[in-house]
């Protein structure tokens, strides 16, 4: 295969990617807004700068990762916080490394004012054939130590992203000294002290108008 044809079908690639996150999150949008009264739309007083916040947050199914310590997490130990969390892999070339960047500034900014709740942040990893425990501690505590690092099966994960409007896939890179790599979506999630889904926030992203949305989203559900 010519390096054009290779060109070519990664940009095929990426734009069929692209085109199922879109396809995903306004199918969850629009499901929410028009079937069952879980989520009707509820008034909300003060407009996002960054983050879309759902009419209604949605309950999630249980699930059961492996943390960064080899210790059970599932979604009653999410309860009690706020909670921001990201899809990827320690592997992850770009993407990654800035959502990283990013928690640790949302983390820093949100810091200044400690008498606001603070949040978890919590690093879910979609390589789990090479994301150990160990390798995911490493990782995200060089970003920040207050960020989580989990991953568990394939067959957990499906399922779990699929909740959450999130995609990946593995895709072969022969040419690359990973062997593979694996296309997934930038999207940062906030789950509610009930561990739902409250809120999205799309890239590129902001540190600071991340943080300003979840001081306002936070006041709005003391």
């Amino acid at each position: 295969m010519t390096e054009k044809e290779q060109s070519a079908n990664s940009f095929i690639r990426s734009a069929l990617f692209l085109f199922g996150i879109i396809a995903v999150a306004a199918g969850i949008w629009f499901g929410m807004l028009f079937y069952g009264g879980a989520f009707e739309a509820k008034p909300f007083a003060a407009d996002l700068k960054a983050g879309t916040l759902l009419p209604q947050p949605k309950p999630l199914e249980d699930f059961s990762l492996t943390d960064q310590e080899s210790r059970p997490l599932d979604r009653d130990a999410l309860k009690g916080h706020w909670t921001f969390v990201a899809f990827g892999y320690t592997h992850c070339p770009d993407i990654c490394p800035t959502l990283m960047a990013t928690f640790d500034a949302v983390e820093k900014a949100l810091a200044k004012t400690p008498n606001d709740p603070q949040p978890n942040f919590l690093f879910v990893s979609v390589d789990p054939e090479r994301d150990t425990p160990e390798r995911l501690g490493e990782y995200v505590g060089f970003f920040n130590p207050r960020i989580r690092g989990a991953t568990a099966s394939h067959e957990v994960l499906r399922p779990l992203t699929a909740q959450l409007g999130v995609l990946y896939q593995r895709s072969e890179a022969p040419e690359s000294a990973m062997g593979y790599l694996v296309d997934h979506s930038a999207t940062i999630l906030l789950l509610d002290p009930q561990a739902r889904l409250s809120a999205i926030f799309s890239s590129p992203h902001n540190p600071e108008t991340i943080a300003e949305d979840f001081r306002t989203i936070s006041s709005q559900n003391e």
